[in-house]
């Protein structure tokens, strides 16, 4: 691998959300700045929306946080989150069969329209990682 497409290794799996956003802020700010590459505040808000909605399904729908990895190179910040769950994420209706409203099920297709690449894998052990990647723009 080379070193512009070196990833970033983290230390420990964040406990939630804030704690990835944290980790993402501070890994791409550091690639950049040592790359001299350009990243853009929609696309740092674009990335920290997509690792917050991956870390929020990983906790809610997949059994919790397993994995967790951040890279970033001149084509995007590339996160990567893994859960315990075998189950595929699928967008839900806005609404239910009688009209109503639903709350949640908005987050697999914010995460899909704001990636320019978005890839599941069925991990060995059982579970899956979710690796997205937000271009840099």
């Amino acid at each position: 691998m080379s070193p512009a497409t070196r990833r970033e290794p983290c230390r420990r799996v964040p406990c939630g959300p804030s704690d990835a956003r944290r980790t993402v802020e501070r890994v791409v700010a550091e690639r950049c700045r040592a790359r001299a590459i350009s990243c853009g505040p929609a696309a740092m808000e674009d990335a920290l929306v997509v690792t917050s909605e991956l870390t929020t399904n990983a906790i809610l729908h997949g059994g919790g946080i397993t994995g967790f990895d951040v890279a970033v190179d001149s084509g995007g910040v590339r996160v990567s989150v893994s859960d315990r769950s075998d189950e595929l994420p699928v967008a839900v209706a806005p609404a239910d069969e009688r009209g109503y409203t639903r709350l949640g099920g908005r987050g697999w297709p914010i995460v899909c329209r704001l990636s320019r690449d978005v890839r599941v894998a069925q991990l060995p052990c059982g579970g899956k990682r979710i690796t997205a990647v937000v271009p840099l723009r």
